[in-house]
């Protein structure tokens, strides 16, 4: 028969769904003789043992309480209990309504209405710091919103009791909201209404993870259909330790599949900043680790014995995860991992895992921190099964794009965009700059007005081809020349019926990048454009929030890649290789992509950069350069290294390719 510390140890193992954990408190609470009293006595036991959520907590005593109709007050014997960060039980502190001598108040549950403005219509589920709801937000309902529902949590009791219960709402809004990620929850606020604090956030439509693992006969899913699994929550955390945040309690429940099929990571609510020392510490910083909570299955053992937060523990959560939708089972059997680790346990290889993904999902089970997977991005490499996107390239900084522009942030820049004002105009140069002679397609003829014309626009990249009468013209010209003077001298120039342009205008800044690079991108063209960057994206353009992945491809024979971003201020930012990934070599033939795990998100200011990608046969330079540097500076040494390169291993060897990106606001 079914016992109360049974139904609670099993919910806290994870078998049992609230739902079905309720279903079953009931069910004891119907057939066992046991008096309030023991009752009470056993929830208390268990609960400082392995604690509860709080609102479960209350919940399974206040239907004790009502099933033999006891009167508890403020002023009875009952003890609340709630654990601090060493899992100590203590009495929580009393309500502003008990210190009055009032009744505690009351939990806002189904039917509730917050501010006059939400109302409650159903519970979605529970977490460290509360209850969830699905809320009908009655001010977009009368704004005829399309989708008028948003979810709500609301703090439990006890959490509100902490006297800094506020302060870590506020918080945790705070950091949820810097962490804007298509596979992290949107937080929208926080508010209060009376003593009930809440936190809003977007609505999702779908099942928590949790319960696809506890699914009756889950055997573990195939490893192409839990690939996209793996990879929407190794994104998600991938983007919060790059800002510094560790989750804290990463865990199946924290992990949502919506209707639509994304993945979203929720909860960051006891989530900790990073430690940093070398930064100045406020002694007033408010640490939510100091309101406990962890869920022992998948908590780290340096979790368990209250370290300091690190990436590696979400690793560590990330892999048991992992496992078990690979398997249909815990690598440990449940066990928290300083007991599993006592007794030398050893998870076995998933069927149907590849010896590549086993060795990446065992290093990041390890029990030990330093021999641990130190990143989430050599996690998911690993776990690809394929070479990483872009290994040779970026080595173990999956996010080194976004920590190197935030390392060479000067004055107004930040990462993927221009400086404020968006395009700015220059003057046309009182000398001709640069003049690049256009290039045709093999055994099509161009017309020599139209080389000629080409020839004449200065700081240029045009290549001429013609295909069924139609006059193709692609490549780069200066903003202050622009593209109707062009299409207008074309136009007119004999021979040419049906003209095309596929031509990008580029500051009068990127005439030096351009003058270095034109034969390179010139012979690249002629060769099929065996060197590509291309950003994902229509037309070179991102819209604020989007994430920025480029894909590349190098020639076929060895070679080394350079990809560096020149910024408006006058300095470029070297990408690859950089002090942060000094691996730049690639073998023949090469593709790659640098930002899939989704950590390159474009912000404000918006406007358009050059990204150039050159390929030598040989190292550009001997050792690395810093990670940003003077552009004329720059621009010298390369001229002079390329012509050293050319003429030891030929010119044939260099190929550059460019991308102008342009980033706006969100529309």
């Amino acid at each position: 028969m079914a016992s109360l510390a049974h139904a609670i140890r099993s919910f806290q193992s994870g078998d049992l769904t609230p739902n079905d954990f309720f279903a079953e408190i009931d069910q004891v609470l119907a057939t066992d003789q046991a008096n309030a009293g023991r009752m009470l006595a056993i929830l208390n036991e268990e609960h400082t043992n392995y604690p509860l959520p709080p609102d479960v907590y209350v919940e399974v005593q206040r239907r004790i309480e009502n099933r033999d109709q006891v009167k508890w007050t403020a002023s009875s014997e009952e003890t609340r209990l709630q654990t601090n960060a060493g899992n100590h039980a203590k009495a929580a502190p009393p309500t502003s309504s008990e210190q009055s001598g009032g009744a505690p108040e009351p939990i806002k549950g189904v039917g509730d209405t917050l501010n006059g403005r939400f109302v409650l219509e159903e519970c979605l589920g529970f977490g460290g710091m509360g209850m969830v709801f699905r809320a009908l937000d009655l001010r977009k309902l009368e704004a005829a919103d399309r989708n008028p529902y948003i979810a709500i949590k609301v703090l439990n009791v006890q959490f509100r009791g902490h006297p800094k219960s506020l302060i870590a709402l506020q918080r945790e809004a705070k950091k949820a909201q810097a962490l804007a990620h298509p596979n992290i929850v949107t937080v929208y606020d926080f508010d209060r209404d009376g003593a009930m604090v809440y936190l809003t956030m977007e609505y999702l439509s779908g099942n928590p993870l949790s319960q696809l693992l506890r699914t009756e006969g889950f055997k573990g899913m195939p490893y192409a259909e839990a690939l996209p699994i793996i990879s929407g929550m190794s994104k998600a955390l991938a983007y919060a330790h790059e800002r510094g945040f560790v989750h804290c309690d990463f865990k199946p429940a924290n992990v949502f599949l919506t209707a639509s099929g994304d993945v979203k990571v929720i909860d960051f609510g006891i989530a900790r900043l990073i430690p940093k020392p070398e930064e100045e510490v406020e002694a007033t910083v408010f640490d939510p680790g100091s309101l406990g909570g962890m869920t022992p299955a998948y908590a780290s053992p340096e979790m368990l014995e209250h370290g300091e937060p690190d990436p590696r523990d979400d690793i560590y959560a990330l892999a048991c995860i992992t496992y078990e939708l690979l398997s249909g089972h815990h690598p440990f059997d449940r066990l928290p991992a300083n007991q599993a680790r006592g007794k030398r346990m050893r998870p076995e290889r998933p069927s149907g895992l590849g010896r590549r993904q086993w060795q990446a999902l065992r290093a990041a089970l390890s029990f030990e921190r330093g021999t641990r997977t130190p990143t989430v991005a050599r996690f998911i490499h690993g776990m690809s099964g394929e070479r990483p996107a872009g290994a040779h390239l970026v080595g173990a900084g999956a996010a080194l794009l976004l920590a190197v522009l935030v390392a060479a942030t000067i004055a107004h820049y930040q990462p993927f965009a221009n400086h404020q004002g968006g395009e700015p105009t220059t003057a046309a140069p009182q000398t001709p700059l640069a003049t690049v002679q256009p290039t045709a397609t093999p055994g099509v003829a161009t017309p020599a007005s139209v080389a000629s014309i080409l020839a004449s626009v200065p700081c240029s990249l045009l290549r001429a081809s013609e295909r069924d009468n139609t006059l193709l013209v692609r490549g780069y010209l200066p903003r202050y020349f622009g593209i109707p003077r062009l299409k207008e001298m074309l136009s007119a120039a004999p021979g040419v019926s049906h003209l095309n342009l596929d031509v990008r205008q580029v500051s009068d800044d990127d005439c030096g990048v351009i003058t270095a690079l034109a034969p390179y991108w010139s012979r690249n063209q002629e060769d099929g454009s065996a060197t590509s960057i291309r950003p994902r994206g229509r037309n070179a353009e991102l819209s604020e929030g989007d994430s920025l992945i480029l894909d590349i491809t190098t020639p076929p024979y060895d070679a080394y890649v350079n990809v560096d971003y020149y910024v408006l201020d006058g300095s470029v930012v070297h990408l690859l290789p950089s002090p942060r990934a000094k691996d730049n070599q690639t073998p023949p033939s090469y593709a790659a992509t640098l930002g899939s795990l989704g950590n390159w998100i474009v912000s404000k200011p918006f406007g358009s950069e050059l990204i150039v990608l050159l390929v030598t046969p040989v190292p550009l330079f001997d050792g690395i350069r810093p990670e940003h540097e003077s552009r004329s500076n720059y621009l010298e040494a390369i001229e002079k290294r390329l012509g050293q390169i050319a003429s030891k291993y030929g010119p044939e060897h260099i190929t550059a390719d460019f991308v102008l990106l342009t980033t706006k606001p969100k529309p």
